[in-house]
């Protein structure tokens, strides 16, 4: 045998290699088809993929943003608390650690890395030792923006064990191949960053950065930027917060990864590693940061708002999941001011409340007795014995039993929570002793509110006091009297005798109000001073005068929208109002004599920033320029009158400036009211129970010039005290034509030469 001449290869050889290739080619051309068969869904056995269309806009939900007229962010509304940011927003060392541990081959590959893969198959499936992850960022960006893995994406071959598994992986590489045309890298990179979820219901890059740090993704660094990233591998086991010993080592892991791609020297990663991971954590909800009450108020409105508006594909908005921006009027300094004084003049009251109460009962009646089972009968209003009641129905042993047993909670005070043990009848007693408030501020010239308070803490009093509560206003309702006297030819002069006076009604008995003191000075007084000083026999002398009909009339005109009884009691505020409706009523004699409805969104955009809707203010004229002019000097008797219940208002705010105002308390001091005006903003609050039967023992006490009006003026005087918001000091703007009614009393007195007498018997004026 020649050296040069081969051994003849077997033939049974020959056969397997060409049985080899051939199974090769078929393996290839067979994935290939698996592959197209795949990308056009063949017959629906594999499930949809997104078009071109879809790819060019991908839809992620996105939390919808509401922010204040200053542009501060106040609160976001969502199903995943999402919110985009651009590359130009991410800080370079977030950038860097995300691809050192994701995707180091990022800016080499077109959406599939072979090396990765083949590393993957030979360890994994050949050596059986762990290989990390295959998938690219452009593959996980995939899964991320159009929920490869959903059970809606599936087809009926994704039931077959072992091939579901393929089918996504070969969905993810055919939409990561998609995605490399249809955006830039960084695009890509920001697209994953934007749609990941990082724990602690933290949806996206922003989110996670304000969650964890408190910071914007711009502001992140080495170590911070490593323990987000961490986080990919799995957010709960490697949380901070959770978790900080798996974090830490996560973290070092990332900065490891990050020292290989030469994105920090050997140096820096020694330095680094050996910190402690330091939080700012914060999850956003609705109890916390500014205007919480404002802010579930509003999601009423806006959640209707979505509801009646469609989108150009026929849609309708989604608060949840759109990324709406909505602009409210409410100022965020304004609204942190309000909050502030809230808080400041609440828990002085509360601590003077419950050293009143001492170890009473503060559920009284009006004799001043303690209510007998009175938390047993309010327990049975609330959520949780409805749900005892459908659980055990008529066994009351058994309801009793769990109405009485202890558990752990945490509660409310104002030294912060408190750890306890309590029982639902425990709760609902210790909570039922907080006195609530509720604030409102807003410009009576184009109506917006700029700040809105609605209880002393939403975490544990979900309900709103300044819109869903209605009380009885007291003598704040008395400006509405004095405005029908005014439209009716009364000058603020106008003299009347404060004695007993007797309202009679066909078929009832007599009206005759004592005032507050419980006395009669039998002075002569004119209507601005009898208001200023609340006097309550002057007030129901001109319901009489005037009739109720018309006192209700005017105040609808003004802007209370309750429902009123035409009866004389209404003279001294006896129908339930809202804050809401007050401040706004007022509001007409700042602003001319036009009513202004509140209102509290300017506008809503879409996430693209373009405007969907303008909210422009409701306006009507309600009364003549002069007479609005004439109660807002009516009202500023409070300050300038002697005995005007506004005189404890401090110096330094009335310096300077004109103020007007009414205090309102209601019988046993169940309710305290004031709403104050100056020639720019008009403010109202109420204080007191939730429950009437809740109140101080003592009127002077519970007085509206105690419990509400001192909230007011700590609220001013923060707002004049900041020159950024531009609120000055100054006279109300006089009527561009002379007034028609003299205001100078002495001067009116020697015109009129009139002098009111009463006729205890006369009843020509009676109804």
């Amino acid at each position: 045998m020649s050296k040069n001449t081969r051994p003849e290869t077997a033939p049974w050889a020959k056969k397997t290699i060409k049985y080899l290739w051939i199974a090769f080619a078929a393996g290839i051309l067979g994935f290939i088809l698996f592959v197209w068969m795949v990308s056009i869904n063949f017959l629906g056995l594999f499930g949809p993929l997104p078009d071109f269309e879809t790819l060019e806009n991908p839809e992620s939900e996105e939390a919808s943003e509401l922010y204040s007229s200053d542009g501060v962010l106040l609160g976001t509304y969502y199903r995943e608390n999402r919110s985009p940011v651009s590359y130009q927003e991410l800080s370079p060392n977030l950038v860097q650690a995300l691809i050192a541990t994701e995707d180091v081959r990022f800016e080499d590959h077109s959406g599939i890395d072979l090396i990765a893969m083949i590393r993957v198959f030979v360890k994994s499936i050949i050596l059986q030792q762990s290989a990390g992850g295959g998938s690219t960022l452009s593959q996980q960006t995939a899964k991320n923006l159009f929920k490869t893995r959903n059970v809606d994406n599936q087809g009926y071959l994704s039931s077959v064990p072992g091939l579901r598994m393929l089918i996504v992986k070969t969905k993810e590489w055919i939409v990561a191949t998609q995605l490399e045309k249809a955006y830039t890298k960084n695009e890509i990179l920001t697209l994953y960053l934007n749609t990941s979820e990082f724990g602690s219901n933290a949806y996206g890059i922003k989110t996670a950065a304000s969650t964890f740090f408190g910071k914007d993704p711009s502001e992140l660094n080495v170590q911070e930027s490593a323990v987000l990233v961490g986080l990919f591998k799995a957010p709960t086991y490697y949380s901070p917060v959770f978790n900080p010993d798996n974090s830490f080592r996560r973290r070092n892991t990332v900065l490891g990864q990050m020292v290989k791609t030469d994105a920090i020297t050997q140096a820096e990663y020694d330095s680094i590693s050996k910190l402690p991971i330091e939080l700012n954590y914060n999850v956003s909800n609705h109890n916390k940061g500014l205007a919480t009450y404002f802010r579930e108020v509003i999601k009423a409105d806006l959640i209707r708002w979505t509801n009646e508006n469609i989108k150009s594909d026929g849609s309708s908005y989604d608060l949840f999941g759109d990324g709406l921006k909505i602009y409210a009027t409410i100022d965020s300094r304004m609204q942190q001011y309000a909050e502030e004084a809230v808080e400041e003049h609440m828990r002085a009251l509360q601590e003077k409340f419950f050293n009143e109460m001492g170890n009473r009962d503060p559920w009284i009646d009006s004799d001043g007795r303690v209510i007998p089972n009175f938390i047993e009968n309010a327990v049975k209003r609330t959520e949780a014995y409805r749900l005892l009641k459908i659980r055990y129905k008529d066994n009351t042993d058994s309801i009793e039993y769990k109405l009485n047993e202890k558990k752990p909670m945490k509660v409310f005070s104002w030294n912060g929570e408190i750890d306890t043990l309590m029982s639902t009848m425990d709760s609902m007693r210790y909570y039922k002793k907080f006195l609530q408030t509720g604030f409102m501020s807003m410009d009576p010239h184009t109506g917006h509110i700029k700040a809105w308070v609605g209880g002393i803490d939403h975490k544990y009093f979900k309900f709103d006091h300044v819109k869903q509560s209605k009380r009885q206003p007291g003598s704040t309702f008395k400006p509405f009297v004095y405005a029908a006297a005014i439209e009716n030819g009364y000058s603020p002069c106008y003299s009347v005798i404060d004695q007993p006076v007797e309202v009679y009604i066909p078929g009832q008995p007599a009206w005759s109000p004592s005032n507050a003191d419980g006395k009669f000075t039998y002075e002569k007084m004119s209507i601005r001073k009898a208001m200023a000083k609340s006097v309550n026999s002057v007030t129901a002398y001109m319901m009489k005068k005037l009739s109720p009909k018309i006192v209700v009339e005017t105040a609808r005109r003004l802007g209370v929208t309750s429902d009123l009884e035409e009866v004389p009691a209404l003279a001294l505020g006896v129908n339930d109002v809202s804050i809401f409706e007050m401040v706004g009523a007022f509001g007409t004699f700042v602003n001319k004599g036009e009513h202004t409805t509140p209102f509290y969104i300017d506008r809503i955009e879409d996430k693209n920033g373009n405007v969907i809707q303008q909210f422009t203010p409701k306006k009507r004229p309600a009364m003549s320029e002069e007479h609005a002019y004439l109660m807002t000097y009516m009202l500023r008797g409070g300050f300038e009158e002697e005995q005007g219940t506004s005189q404890g208002v401090p110096w330094a705010l009335r310096e300077g400036n004109q103020l007007g105002g009414k205090t309102g308390t209601t019988q046993n001091a169940s309710d305290g009211w004031y709403i104050g005006i100056t020639k720019d903003l008009v403010s109202g609050v109420w204080t007191g129970g939730d429950d009437r039967a809740i109140h101080f023992r003592s009127w002077i006490d519970g007085q509206g010039g105690r419990t509400a009006r001192p909230i007011w003026v700590k609220y001013m005087e923060k707002v004049y005290a900041d020159q950024s918001l531009g609120y000055t000091k100054g006279p109300f703007p006089m009527p561009e034509r002379p007034l028609s009614i003299e205001i100078d009393c002495d001067v009116y007195e020697k015109e009129s030469q009139r002098f009111v007498e009463f006729d205890y018997d006369s009843r020509k004026n009676d109804f």
